[in-house]
């Protein structure tokens, strides 16, 4: 059975490689569930997919210095960019496939934590638009 550890995934968010600064993404995809069910369903509950929506959920280490995270990221608030992300930061393959897509940055917490903690800035930004899966 294949098993694999995730070391180095790749992200980019409007063409800015965030590898450096992230500690997890995730891209979460789900497709409504529509009610279909009718006398002829024979007390059965009968469904089909509606509209598509996905997510990129992130957490990045902050860094405030010039032309690092906070000021690339500040800037995009309320507009959608492209993105990708990547099991891994080798080359797009049938064994590390890239989804990409445009999402809204509908949010940004720069200031996070508690005495002690790291800086980190956990946000989920949703997709807008077609995302899609390539292998070359």
């Amino acid at each position: 059975m294949p098993k694999m550890v995730l070391l180095a995934e790749y992200l980019s968010i409007n063409s800015n490689v965030l590898n450096e600064y992230t500690k997890k993404a995730e891209l979460s995809v789900e497709v409504e569930e529509k009610d279909v069910t009718n006398y002829a369903s024979l007390g059965w509950k009968e469904v089909l997919g509606g509209l598509k929506s996905a997510e990129l959920g992130c957490e990045f280490l902050q860094d405030f210095a010039a032309t690092e995270l906070d000021s690339i990221m500040w800037p995009l608030l309320g507009s959608v960019v492209p993105f990708e992300v990547r099991a891994d930061q080798g080359a797009v393959s049938t064994s590390n496939p890239a989804y990409t897509g445009n999402i809204l940055i509908n949010g940004w917490n720069p200031i996070t934590g508690s005495v002690g903690d790291e800086a980190t800035v956990s946000m989920g930004f949703p997709t807008s638009g077609l995302v899609t899966r390539t292998t070359s």
